[in-house]
């Protein structure tokens, strides 16, 4: 496999993509049938465990009047890179966290090919954590994703698949998710390459709808707002997004990434974590969906107090 550099040319990428469709046709779950253009979703047809419509209906009716007896999830998560720069941070924040069952917080980990130690990739994913996608290249800024076909994406993202697999060990079969560089998608062409990949969920499509919305599959029309388009507006059965309910900073600005918001508060541990709770209140004393904490851990660099108030 080659080592891609950031730099790397789409034109080189596409030297290696016949060796990756090959083994993208052995792993794909969909058929390669061209697109149709997704319709209203139907609620009777559409039912879980396989299909959600869209929207901010709870995912049971039984919880109509009981939406606080929805278990409360949240999702960590970080972009990019695994290396001895972050990887003690990540030790130190998960290390003795505990869900209420008792079972280990564990966290997602985007990676990205450059910079990354897969030795320690391999360490993460032993400890129980989900490793996902994240590009081989990143890229050379969002025209580069929001103009990216589906060949291109699948040579991303297939060969960032094949690395992790030979170089962190990890199973093949828990790559399940993916995120764009820049959460910057190209329609449908973001979404037919990672099911075609066998990818299980997207988490890079940001919306700033209040309620905040529930996790939906693509068999039917996104109802999703389009904050960095273009958005897909085809059917892709079975393949779920993961909304990234956005944040509000001190200033009411949303921000999808924790170290995107423009006006943070004080770096001070409460005044922080004052903060982080407001906005879990959002979703905790609402509709109950899942709340996320997406960063870059560089983002514990920016202030004295940032991690103490996240690990908090």
């Amino acid at each position: 496999v080659a080592m891609l550099e950031k730099t790397t040319s789409a034109a080189i990428l596409l030297i290696v993509l016949s060796a990756v469709l090959v083994q993208c046709e052995e792993n794909a779950t969909g058929s390669f049938l061209p697109l149709k253009k997704a319709s209203h979703c139907n609620i009777e047809k559409c039912q879980l465990p396989n299909c959600r419509c869209s929207g901010l209906r709870l995912p049971s009716a039984d919880f109509k009047e009981h939406v606080k007896e929805i278990p409360q999830l949240i999702t960590v998560t970080f972009d990019d890179a695994v290396n001895v720069i972050n990887y003690e941070q990540y030790q130190q924040l998960f290390d003795g966290l505990v869900n209420p069952d008792n079972c280990s917080v564990r966290g997602t980990f985007f990676v990205s090919h450059e910079y990354t130690d897969y030795a320690l990739v391999n360490a993460l994913y032993q400890q129980g954590h989900e490793i996902a996608l994240h590009s081989v290249t990143h890229g050379s800024g969002t025209d580069y994703w929001r103009e990216a076909d589906v060949e291109l994406l699948m040579a991303e993202f297939g060969q960032q698949i094949e690395m992790l697999v030979k170089f962190a060990k990890v199973n093949r079969k828990h790559i399940r998710g993916v995120r764009l560089p820049f959460l910057q998608i190209s329609g449908n062409n973001t979404y037919e390459a990672a099911k075609r990949l066998g990818l299980l969920y997207d988490s890079s499509w940001p919306s700033q709808r209040n309620p905040p919305m529930w996790p939906y599959t693509l068999d039917y029309r996104s109802t999703q707002d389009c904050q960095i388009g273009p958005c897909p507006n085809a059917a892709i059965p079975g393949f779920w997004v993961s909304p990234m309910v956005t944040w509000l900073d001190t200033a009411g600005y949303s921000c999808a990434m924790i170290d995107g918001c423009i006006f943070p508060p004080k770096d001070e541990v409460d005044t922080l974590f004052e903060w982080m709770v407001n906005n879990f209140k959002r979703h905790y004393d609402g509709n109950r969906a899942p709340f996320g904490m997406y960063l870059h851990a560089a983002w514990f660099q920016r202030g004295r107090h940032y991690f103490e108030a996240f690990r908090k």
